[in-house]
């Protein structure tokens, strides 16, 4: 078995370019065993894998979920809302009352940027980070950029607007981590309140206005606007974000060139993303979806393999 560099996977930061093009070898030859009549394999038969969710999802968790039944690990969900976490449990606590079940490896959600790594520093399983409140994504910044590898063949020198709510976004971070280390040029677009004030030590180019972003780019990723993440008003409302953000088919027939829509959903509809877009030939979305799959089984994989 092919192992990563690193017995976690907590974060794009943490992992080398030579980790991330083995992730992405071993995506493309699960992609092939989920298109087939019988979608599974008994490479993970004999781990245990806890699926520990302090924050709410769907896609993440599900993904997640479906690439670990289509390698034959054995599955443990649990969700903080139905937990002694109400009781007030400690987060090392829960787990380590997980890990007594002698569960192997972890994929834990939380609101709290740096949990994951905290964990990995207290228990021996292996931790797989599915979000850690605005800090980072990995494996949504995994399926991204393998996304944009499987449909342009290479990301070195190639054109990325992420564009939207970077302040609030964990996988604004985590694709400006991966798209840097694969060779892709990286610009960042959105209201300046909806830009953090690190952006500018990132050595990446900034725009305010979204057209010449899109003229600039080959591949824009949208960012959802986080309503449930912003304690204050960034933007005076929605119509009015939408009006000098939004992406629709009338600004980009306007484009004297093609472009590569992705977006990592849920999509606020109508507001960074018209339909006639997200549902267009321009768009990655749903190959994203299917890649998401194939990813995760390659993360669970090859950490299986460093324990």
């Amino acid at each position: 078995m092919s192992r990563l560099s690193q017995k976690h996977l907590l974060g794009i930061k943490n992992i080398n370019r030579e980790d991330i093009e083995l992730i992405f070898e071993t995506a493309a030859s699960f992609k092939e065993v989920i298109n087939r009549p019988i979608k599974k394999v008994p490479s993970l038969r004999d781990i245990t894998i806890a699926n520990v969710f302090f924050e709410n999802s769907t896609r993440t968790k599900l993904s997640f979920e479906l690439a670990e039944k289509r390698l034959s690990a054995d599955v443990v969900n649990f969700s903080s809302s139905n937990s002694s976490v109400k009781k007030g449990e400690t987060l090392l606590d829960t787990v380590n009352n997980i890990l007594a079940m002698k569960v192997d490896m972890v994929v834990m959600r939380h609101s709290s940027p740096g949990a994951p790594h905290f964990l990995a520093k207290h228990i021996d399983a292996n931790i797989v980070n599915a979000g850690d409140g605005t800090h980072e994504h990995p494996t949504q910044a995994l399926l991204d950029t393998f996304s944009i590898y499987q449909k342009h063949g290479s990301l070195e020198g190639l054109k990325v607007a992420i564009i939207g709510d970077i302040l609030h976004s964990r996988v604004a971070l985590s694709n400006i981590f991966a798209l840097k280390k694969l060779g892709a040029e990286v610009m960042v677009c959105g209201p300046n309140t909806l830009l953090p004030k690190y952006i500018n030590s990132l050595n990446l180019k900034v725009e305010l206005d979204v057209r010449k972003a899109l003229q600039w780019c080959d591949v824009a990723n949208i960012l959802r606007i986080q309503l449930e993440r912003q304690h204050i008003k960034y933007f005076p409302s929605l119509r009015e974000y939408s009006l000098y953000y939004g992406i629709n088919k009338k600004l980009l027939d306007s484009l004297d060139k093609q472009i590569t829509i992705m977006h990592p959903g849920p999509i606020n509809r109508g507001v960074e993303l018209n339909s006639d877009v997200a549902d267009s030939d321009h768009s990655l979305i749903l190959e994203q979806v299917e890649n998401g799959v194939a990813i995760r089984m390659a993360v669970l994989y090859l950490l299986a393999g460093v324990q």
